[in-house]
């Protein structure tokens, strides 16, 4: 459980875009103290927001982000629109089940700030991560699987009609097959949707404009 918020007013975590002062990139720092560790999180707040967004990596850990820089810009597009988001960085960015504590944190620290619905992002095992929270908890209603590995990621099928599911894999993933969105697909229940970006990797960099305006119309739709 969450036991209290701390600020986070160092800068010893890595930025994005180091250059950017952080009034300016429109998140507050701050780490969720739990009883299983701190976990820290970048908070993009939205006075009053009712509906939140949390926006998960892959097994690199730090501030990694799909699609050239997707999170935090489409973190603070979705902020001015009265979405809260909450970007989360794991303790432990290889174990699925402390990462999947670490998203349940943060679904915590959003309901205690007063929202009620919320949508999981996740990139490559990030994409694990955000369906088996989701699975668990009635305050999700959409997961966005970007990349996503099919491996522990079963708990798709329990997922609709309650929660959506959108799948977005380049068919140039050398990483982790398309194949592996595809069958999370055909295990998942509606309302669920699968795109494919012809060559992109598996960052999803090529696609990054098409990702970001997928994305954010899901979840604007969704939530």
């Amino acid at each position: 459980m969450v036991s209290r918020m701390l600020h986070d007013e160092g800068d010893g975590w890595p930025l994005i875009v180091p250059d950017i002062p952080e009034r300016e990139a429109g998140y507050r720092p701050l780490i969720l103290e739990t009883d299983r560790g701190k976990v820290p999180c970048r908070y993009y707040a939205a006075p009053g927001a009712h509906k939140g967004v949390i926006w998960v990596g892959g097994t690199g850990g730090g501030w990694d982000t799909p699609a050239r820089g997707l999170y935090p810009h489409l973190a603070k597009e979705l902020m001015e629109e009265g979405f809260s988001s909450l970007w989360v960085r794991f303790r432990v960015s290889t174990w699925l089940r402390e990462c999947v504590c670490d998203v349940a944190a943060g679904l915590l620290y959003l309901a205690d700030e007063g929202v009620r619905v919320a949508g999981l992002v996740g990139h490559s095992f990030g994409g694990a991560v955000v369906i088996r929270t989701a699975a668990g908890s009635t305050m999700v209603r959409t997961v966005v699987a970007l990349a996503g590995q099919s491996s522990r990621a079963e708990q798709a099928s329990q997922l609709g009609p309650r929660c959506s599911l959108l799948l977005a894999h380049g068919t140039g993933d050398e990483v982790i097959p398309s194949s592996c969105s595809e069958s999370i697909f055909h295990l998942a229940r509606e309302p669920k949707e699968l795109v494919l970006f012809e060559g992109a990797g598996h960052a999803l960099d090529e696609a990054a404009a098409d990702v970001r305006e997928l994305v954010r119309a899901w979840l604007k739709a969704r939530l």
